[in-house]
């Protein structure tokens, strides 16, 4: 039975003009069809319209020779419309957890917001939230009902977003990069969650990046290329014989194997953490976010730490960084003055939103270091980005006015958190390439966290395995790759293979 049709779909947004052109899709109950394509493809647009969201803009313009959910023509339906069906038969899963939910608000108001518009009366309110729970896969349901979303991990979001979608009986589900944010083994999880979902009977619209999401549950996929769809087959035969460029160059971005190139020479110790131990403090007691850690930086070799959401691996950056003060241990330089610069997940976050680049530029430029026009050659951008400010520029532009925001501050190290998650496997790639290019050339020490096994083991000479904020296993990357002698690790591994494997 279809859920979703859509036919000749076009969308023109304010100063960016028509952004979908005539895209084509349908989705049956028990399927799920991914939409993946590089940034700018137009795949938060699709997302965003096929929920009546892009129509809530009054000088959008949508038009379709088709757009029917569960049968009824939608193409005319107007915010009100929308509206009543938003929640009952398409619900949204987002990204971010974290910036979704309301941070003073219980999980049993979150997760049941769509059932007290509707007026449920607040009884069988609460036990609709508490068995949408209890199917996200939370457990101790009716405890977690008062807590908040600062209360709980990574992956317990991404599950609370999920009984929110799911709460009301949405027949079709719009998945937007659900596990971008999730460590490997949370991802794995998540994704199981959403494959439990389809064989029910729900049809899931998986807009993805990760194309080892894609190889996990999808039965279709649909290519987006610059607003339109360029191929779409079955998820097996579109892995294994990709017929358009577009896609070919998806799957050959996905990071594999080992670092390429020759071992750098072992260069000069640039940072010696020992010893580190922070600890915060709250209503609910003591917890100890970095337990313990030593840890090496090498100049031209790259340290990778990976572990679950949690674990402790952003505390540790802010420690090397000298953000934060440890409760005990020290972290000691090479140099007599600290260089150490960080590339962040979320450049534009970071950003000041009224500066344009060359401002941005100038404001970490320390004497001797090159001048906003030589900093963009180095990271591969033209100079016509000086004069632009961050919101108008691409994830992945973004991305590189970060790492030359970072070179401004003439660093050896590198600290670089989560600093690919958020972008497409083409435009990830690039930067990873860039990163090592530069590691090569200026023999800069990088510290490398991440969530994607895969991308730390095409970066990292060495890797660290964070549990807990204890380090668990460390040692060269492909022998703990190879023969992980910790039970922890092995985890890791074989969740990232299962997410890779087709």
């Amino acid at each position: 039975m279809s859920r979703l049709e859509v036919a000749g779909l076009r969308v023109s947004l304010p100063r960016t003009g028509e952004v979908l052109h005539g895209v084509d899709l349908s989705l049956a109950a028990g399927e799920v069809l991914a939409v993946v394509g590089g940034s700018g493809a137009g795949k938060s647009v699709l997302a965003r319209t096929l929920l009546g969201l892009a129509q809530d803009d009054p000088l959008a313009r949508v038009s379709a020779d088709a757009l029917s959910l569960d049968g009824v023509d939608m193409r005319r339906a107007g915010r009100r419309g929308w509206r009543a069906r938003r929640g009952v038969d398409v619900a949204l899963v987002l990204q971010d957890a974290l910036q979704s939910l309301d941070p003073l608000r219980t999980l049993e108001a979150e997760v049941g917001e769509t059932l007290a518009v509707r007026r449920v009366p607040r009884p069988e309110r609460r036990r609709r939230v508490i068995s949408a729970l209890e199917q996200a896969g939370l457990t101790d349901a009716e405890a977690r009902l008062r807590q908040r979303s600062g209360e709980l991990s990574g992956g317990m979001r991404q599950r609370a977003l999920i009984a929110s979608a799911i709460v009301a009986g949405a027949p079709v589900l719009v998945a937007d990069e659900p596990t971008t944010a999730l460590d490997a083994t949370t991802a794995v999880r998540v994704l199981d969650l959403l494959g439990r979902l389809r064989d029910d009977g729900a049809a899931i619209l998986l807009v993805t990046h990760d194309l080892g999401a894609v190889a996990r549950i999808a039965d279709r996929v649909a290519v987006l290329d610059a607003g339109r769809v360029v191929e779409t087959a079955t998820t097996a035969a579109l892995l294994a014989a990709p017929h358009h460029p577009t896609t070919a160059a998806l799957l050959a971005a996905r990071p594999s194997g080992p670092r390429p190139g020759p071992p750098a020479e072992q260069g000069r110790t640039l940072l010696e953490a020992r010893a580190l131990v922070r600890r915060y403090s709250s209503g609910a007691g003591t917890a100890t976010a970095v337990d313990g850690v030593d840890l090496d930086v090498r100049a031209g070799k790259t340290v990778g730490i990976v572990g679950e959401s949690g674990s402790g691996k952003s505390t540790l950056a802010r420690l090397l960084l000298g953000a934060e003060r440890p409760d005990a241990g020290s972290v000691r330089h090479g140099s007599p003055v600290p260089r150490v610069r960080l590339v962040p997940q979320d450049p534009l976050g970071s950003f000041d939103p009224r500066h344009d680049v060359a401002r941005i530029l100038r404001l970490s430029h320390r004497d001797g270091a090159p001048g906003p026009e030589a900093l963009l050659a180095r990271v591969g951008l033209s100079l016509d980005v000086l004069a632009r400010r961050p919101a108008s520029l691409s994830g992945g532009q973004r991305q590189r006015v970060a790492i030359a925001r970072a070179l401004a501050g003439r660093p050896d190290v590198l600290v670089c958190d989560e600093p690919v998650s958020a972008l497409d496997v083409t435009t990830q790639a690039g930067v990873l390439d860039l990163l090592r290019g530069l590691q090569r050339d200026e023999g800069l020490g990088v510290v490398f966290i991440s969530h994607d096994l895969a991308v730390v083991r095409t970066m990292a000479d060495r890797v660290a395995v964070m549990q807990a904020g204890r380090i668990v296993e460390e040692g060269p990357t492909e022998a703990v790759y190879a023969a992980p002698s910790h039970p922890f690790t092995r985890e890791l591994i074989a969740a990232m293979s299962a997410t890779r494997r087709s």
